[in-house]
C-alpha cells in the first residue's frame, strides 16, 4: 500500500478555485443548495457524496458547464462571468481541467495525437509533430508514463490508459485537475500507479479535487475531504484525523446500514474444502475450508494473490499444486463449466471490462448464466426473460425502469447488483465475490452487504474478497489473511478489527 507522503499545502497557499453561496436548480431538484467551497494550491481534496449528492453539480460549476442561479465561481482569484460555452472557454483558460470517469481516448490513434487531440500545434495549417511528440513525452514523464509517443491507444492497460488522460490536463499549465472516480474501472495494482501520479501533480503546486468511492485510497492521497449531502456542503474535514464512521455518517446523514453483530447463518456442512492449493508463483500452500451459509473474507496487499485464489477454485486458473474438496468429492483439475454445474459463481474484479457487456440489457446481462430457463425448443422466450429478469430486479432492488434497459446506462451499484444477481439465477451455491462493492457509492455498498447476508441466510456459501479493510467486518463472519502465499491469520465475528486485520496483512513486508 502506498501511504500518503506528501505533506499538506501551508495554510497561506493561495486559493485556487473558490466556489462561495451557490445555488443550482433544476426542475423540481435542488442540486446545489448555497454552497461555499475552496480548494488551495498543492491540496488534494476528496469530494466525497454518495450518488445525488450534488458533486457532478459542483464540478459542471468549477469547469464552467454550468453557471450558477446565485453565488460566484472564481478560479485563481478570477471570477467566471461569462455565460454558455464561452463560461467554459473561461475556465479552461484560467486553468481548469478535469478527468471524466469514461475515458474520451481515440484508440485508433497514437498516444501524442489523443494528447493534443483537438488542439494539435499547426504552422501554416500543417501539423508539428516533431513538437506536438516532444510535448506529448514531456507531459507523460511528468506522472513517470515511460511509452512510446507513436504507440497507438489501442495497445494500452487500462491503467496506462487513465495515465493518458491525465497527462493530457497536464499540457498547458493547469492550475485545477478535477479526477472524477480515476480508478473505478481499475484493478487494485492499476489503481496504485494513478494515486502515485495524483501525488505527483499535488507536489507540482496543482490544485486537485478527486471524486472516489473507495475510502482507502482516499485516505493514502488527500489531505482533506468534503462531505456533500442533498446538494449542501455538510463538512470539511482533515482525512488523517476523522474516522471512516464518521465521514459514513456524514454522506448518509446518520449511521450506515451496518449489523454491529452480525448473526451467523453458517452451519456444520462443508461447502468447499481447499488443501495444499498452489497457483505460483504467487500462492504457495493454500488451505481452507468454506461452511454452508458462511460468508467467508480474504484479505491481503496488492497482489497477495487474492484474485488468483478465486480464479483458481473457479477453474479460470490452473492449480500447481493441490486439490479442493465439493460436497465430499474430490476435484483436482477444475474447469470452469464443471464448476458452473457444481453450483459455483463468480464475480469478476473489473466489472466493467469482464463483468457487463454494456450495450446489452439487464435482462440478458443478468440471464446470461441459465438461458435455458427461459427458453422453449431452444428459442428464447421474451415473456420468460421478462418474467426472470423482473426476479432478479425485485429480489436485489436494482432501479431500472425496464428489464430491457441497457446496462452500462445503469450507475455502478446497480450494475454490480445485476452482475451477482446472474448467479441468484442461475442458483448458484457458492458465490466467488472479487472485490464487490468496487467504484460504487456508499448507500450502494450498504444494499450489497444487505444483499450478501440475505443469499448466506439462504444457505449460500460466499467468499468475499475486497481491498478495503473496513468493510470486512461488515458483511463476513470470518476473514483470512493472505500474505506471503499462504493464509497466515483468522478473525471470527463479532471480533473482526480492522486495524488488526490490516496489521496482519503487512507483517513481514
Amino acid at each position: 500500500m502506498m501511504s500518503a507522503n506528501h505533506s499538506a499545502p501551508a495554510a497561506s497557499a493561495r486559493i485556487v478555485a473558490s466556489v462561495k453561496g451557490c445555488t443550482r436548480q433544476y426542475p423540481g431538484v435542488l442540486a446545489l443548495d448555497n454552497a461555499t467551497f475552496e480548494v488551495a494550491a498543492g491540496e488534494v481534496r476528496a469530494l466525497l457524496g454518495k450518488n445525488g449528492a450534488g458533486k457532478s453539480t459542483m464540478i459542471r460549476l468549477l469547469t464552467g458547464a454550468e453557471i450558477p442561479d446565485s453565488g460566484t465561481v472564481s478560479i485563481d482569484g478570477i471570477e467566471l462571468g461569462q455565460t454558455g460555452s464561452v463560461r467554459a472557454q473561461e475556465a479552461f483558460e484560467n486553468g481548469v481541467r478535469v478527468v471524466y470517469q469514461e475515458l474520451s481516448l481515440v484508440p485508433g490513434m497514437t498516444l501524442a495525437e489523443n494528447l493534443f487531440l483537438g488542439r494539435w500545434p499547426r504552422q501554416g495549417g500543417v501539423i508539428q509533430y516533431a513538437k506536438m511528440e516532444a510535448q506529448a513525452a514531456e507531459a507523460m514523464a511528468r506522472l513517470g508514463l515511460d511509452l512510446p509517443t507513436n504507440r497507438l491507444v489501442m495497445s494500452l492497460s487500462p491503467a496506462e490508459r487513465q495515465l493518458l488522460e491525465i497527462a493530457r490536463v497536464l499540457i498547458g499549465k493547469p492550475k485545477l485537475v478535477i479526477l472524477d472516480e480515476p480508478t473505478s474501472s481499475l484493478a487494485a495494482a492499476e489503481a496504485e500507479k494513478v494515486m502515485n501520479a495524483v501525488t505527483r501533480i499535488a507536489s507540482e503546486g496543482i490544485a486537485v479535487i478527486y471524486v472516489s468511492h473507495r475510502m482507502n485510497e482516499i485516505r493514502q492521497i488527500a489531505h482533506s475531504a468534503t462531505v456533500m449531502r442533498d446538494g449542501r456542503i455538510i463538512d470539511t474535514v482533515d482525512v488523517k484525523g476523522a474516522e471512516t464512521r464518521e465521514i459514513v455518517r456524514l454522506m448518509l446523514g446518520s449511521e450506515a446500514s451496518q449489523v454491529a453483530l452480525l448473526e451467523t447463518n453458517s452451519r456444520e456442512r462443508m461447502a468447499l474444502e481447499v488443501k495444499d492449493l498452489a497457483v505460483l508463483p504467487k500462492l504457495r500452500s493454500i488451505s481452507f475450508k468454506l461452511r454452508e451459509g458462511e460468508v467467508l473474507g480474504i484479505a491481503g496487499l496488492l497482489g497477495s494473490g487474492r484474485t488468483e485464489l478465486l480464479q483458481a477454485i473457479m477453474g479460470i486458473r490452473s492449480f500447481s499444486r493441490g486439490e479442493m474438496q465439493v460436497d465430499g468429492s474430490a476435484v483436482k483439475t477444475p474447469r470452469y463449466r464443471q464448476m458452473v454445474s457444481r453450483g459455483f459463481g463468480y464475480t469478476p474484479e473489473s466489472r466493467k471490462e469482464e463483468g457487463i457487456v454494456p450495450l446489452l440489457g439487464v435482462d440478458e446481462n443478468a440471464l446470461a448464466t441459465n438461458f435455458a430457463a427461459v427458453s422453449r425448443n431452444g428459442i428464447l422466450s421474451t415473456r420468460l426473460m421478462a418474467e426472470a429478469a423482473r426476479r432478479v430486479i425485485d429480489r436485489l432492488h436494482v432501479k431500472t425502469a425496464r428489464t430491457d434497459t441497457p446496462i452500462g446506462t445503469l450507475s455502478g451499484g446497480n450494475q454490480q447488483k445485476v452482475v451477482i444477481g446472474r448467479w441468484v439465477h442461475a442458483d448458484s451455491r457458492v458465490l466467488l465475490l472479487d472485490e464487490p462493492t468496487r467504484g460504487v457509492d456508499v448507500e450502494a455498498k450498504a444494499q450489497i452487504y444487505a444483499i450478501i447476508r440475505q443469499l448466506a441466510a439462504e444457505g449460500r456459501s460466499i467468499i468475499f474478497v475486497s481491498s478495503e479493510i473496513e468493510e470486512l467486518p461488515l458483511v463476513c463472519d470470518r476473514v483470512l489473511v493472505l500474505r506471503d502465499g499462504t493464509l497466515q491469520e483468522e478473525f471470527h465475528s463479532p471480533n473482526i478489527d480492522q486495524d488488526a486485520v490490516m496489521a496482519a496483512c503487512i507483517t513481514g513486508h
